[in-house]
């Protein structure tokens, strides 16, 4: 038997869904595999000085990765092709292997320091550093005399 959702308001449903399903920060970003391969995960740390970027490829090399920077656009990128050709018996078999994606992601305006951006690849985890400038980062608050 299958369950029939009824909702009483679906367009006020549509539209809070719509809502909750955006990003609420000022990250805007266009996923897409040109291969219609799955997408590698990606988690954003909004930290006090800096962003930081996570992104899940184990089995990779950090040759694999191109990083660039272009009109506030950051795109991670990533091709790798394997070929093996095994020789039994008479028999060639070759075996295919072809690995690729690409995630872009809109840096806030006049808040990223895009000068001193860096990655590093370890352990199936390619980590991008994306330092704040000074006048973004939070500040205390002070207390301000009365003359």
């Amino acid at each position: 038997m299958l369950a029939r959702r009824n909702e009483l308001f679906p367009t006020m449903s549509k539209l809070f869904g719509d809502f909750f399903d955006k990003e609420l920060t000022d990250w805007t970003n266009s996923n897409y595999s040109p291969t219609n391969t799955t997408l590698p995960a990606v988690n954003i740390k909004d930290e006090e000085d800096k962003f930081l970027v996570e992104v899940a490829v184990p089995g990779m090399e950090k040759k694999d990765f191109n990083i660039d920077l272009k009109d506030n656009m950051l795109t991670i990128s990533s091709e790798k092709e394997n070929e093996k050709n095994m020789d039994e018996d008479h028999y060639t078999r070759r075996e295919y292997s072809y690995q690729s994606f690409t995630r872009s992601f809109t840096l806030p305006e006049n808040i990223v320091d895009a000068d001193k951006i860096s990655a590093k690849y370890e352990n199936g985890e390619l980590r991008i550093t994306i330092p704040k400038k000074e006048e973004a980062k939070p500040k205390p608050p002070r207390t301000i005399k009365i003359s």
